[in-house]
């Protein structure tokens, strides 16, 4: 029998924090000509999508991997990455307008009840018409192909 030779876990987490921050050109260069293959991947795995968050012990296993990261996982990254915000936003403006735009038509062409007093019941019509109207476009653009 032969024994696999391993590197610790402390150099393995050493070389991958030396080395992968330096590779950022070749995933620039490499990422977006696999897109079309990552479509068609992901949409094939949809099946295997729905039986996973449907499957008997999905609560147990979320809440286990929620437990395993913990609050203080989630406070250092968040600390950590906190100076990608803003980059990651000021990238991300066009994708918001586009998928913005289809939603605030829709909310713009809402004809409102009368506002009734604070606390009146029926105020919460007006409330309901725009969510009515948002989740249709939610559900044409989801079956027309589109980001929702």
């Amino acid at each position: 029998m032969v024994k696999v030779t391993v590197p610790s876990a402390d150099d393995t987490a050493k070389k991958w924090g030396e080395v992968t921050p330096g590779r950022a050109s070749y995933y620039e260069a490499n990422t977006p000509p696999a897109a079309s293959t990552w479509e068609a991947n992901t949409t094939a795995a949809a099946v295997n999508f729905k039986a996973a968050v449907q499957a008997g012990n999905i609560q147990a296993l979320f809440t286990g991997g929620v437990k395993k990261a913990g609050a203080g996982k989630f406070a250092r990254k968040v600390t950590a990455l906190a100076g990608r915000f803003g980059p990651g936003v000021s990238a991300a403006v066009d994708d918001m307008k586009t998928n913005v735009a289809p939603f605030l038509t829709e909310i713009a062409a809402v004809d409102l009840k009368e506002r009734k007093p604070r606390g009146d019941a029926t105020n919460y019509e007006r409330v309901k018409a725009i969510g009515d109207k948002l989740h249709a476009k939610r559900l044409a653009l989801l079956a027309a192909g589109s980001p929702a």
